[in-house]
């Protein structure tokens, strides 16, 4: 079981490039596997801490993918984060753990990335990059 978050600053969605893996060099939003005896929503805020370090309060569960590969099967459920200390001024997120590189990316612009498998389908079915009042 696995846990992601899509967290906004005003019109900019948080992606990290994957350092490894079978994934590495392409973008995702930040998240990974939760630990046993975790409770999902403390998962979503370690992974975005270890792998952006910016701090998070998930906000609600956007939905569920799947992710068969050699690697396994992968059950991912993605939430809607916001940052804990809400400012005007963004903070800029630093690459750690797994993240080969983390950075606030324009919505219109999120698609030019090189985003993993299923990921585009998800954001945009989620309502993930439409316009938000912040």
């Amino acid at each position: 079981m696995c846990v992601s978050a899509v967290v906004r600053h005003a019109s900019d969605l948080l992606l990290v490039q994957r350092g490894r893996g079978a994934h590495a060099g392409r973008w995702a939003v930040p998240g990974g596997r939760v630990e046993p005896g975790e409770q999902l929503a403390h998962a979503v805020v370690r992974e975005v801490m270890e792998e952006t370090g910016l701090r998070v309060e998930v906000e609600r569960l956007l939905g569920v993918a799947e992710r068969i590969d050699a690697d396994g099967h992968f059950v991912i459920l993605c939430h809607a984060a916001r940052l804990a200390e809400p400012t005007d001024a963004r903070p800029e997120p630093h690459a750690a753990d797994d993240a080969a590189e983390a950075r606030w990316v324009p919505v219109d612009a999120v698609e030019r990335h090189d985003l993993v498998e299923g990921l585009a389908q998800f954001l945009a079915d989620s309502g993930a990059l439409d316009p938000v009042d912040r």
